[in-house]
């Protein structure tokens, strides 16, 4: 038998989330995100239900709204991290032309693709930490690393295929 506080967050989230999830929509454009801010909206209420918070619209919005924040700001840190990670490699390496293909080649690659050689190869992590680290099992790591290395070959010119061969590619 579910309690009091169970049945009244139940009403409260039947009630309200169609229209928290359009509010929080409208601002961060990106289905996926919204729909993970939502669900943090009413995780936060749920943790917060005791307290007195007068009409139950405008306080979720207000949630709501920190969450988006807090979203947005957390990006904007991201950003700014991966683009002084890729400034200070590009410093590093620039004297360097030998890099200049390998760096052009992991720019050039999706996100998901670079993290996965960059464990492999820059932190020097075995498959089972690799697949640790992406939350998956090793043989879907392995496959990852496969499409990452076939990826990376065919950004980088015919030329360097002396680096294609120290990364096993």
């Amino acid at each position: 038998m579910l309690s009091e506080r169970e049945l009244a967050f139940i009403a409260l989230h039947k009630d309200n989330y169609p229209r928290v999830y359009k509010f929080v929509q409208r601002r961060v454009n990106d289905p996926e995100l919204a729909q993970e801010l939502a669900a943090d909206v009413f995780r936060v209420a749920w943790q917060k239900q005791d307290e007195n918070v007068g009409e139950a619209v405008p306080w979720l919005l207000t949630i709501a709204r920190n969450l988006i924040g807090n979203a947005y700001r957390s990006r904007e840190r991201q950003q700014a991290l991966q683009d002084k990670l890729k400034h200070n490699v590009r410093i590093r390496y620039e004297a360097d032309d030998q890099n200049a293909p390998v760096q052009e080649a992991m720019d050039a690659m999706r996100d998901k693709d670079r993290d996965i050689l960059q464990l492999a190869y820059w932190d020097a992590l075995t498959m089972a930490e690799i697949a640790a680290v992406l939350g998956c099992s090793e043989s879907a790591a392995k496959v990852r690393l496969h499409r990452a290395r076939t990826a990376f070959r065919k950004l980088l010119p015919a030329s360097t295929e002396s680096v294609t061969q120290k990364m096993g590619a």
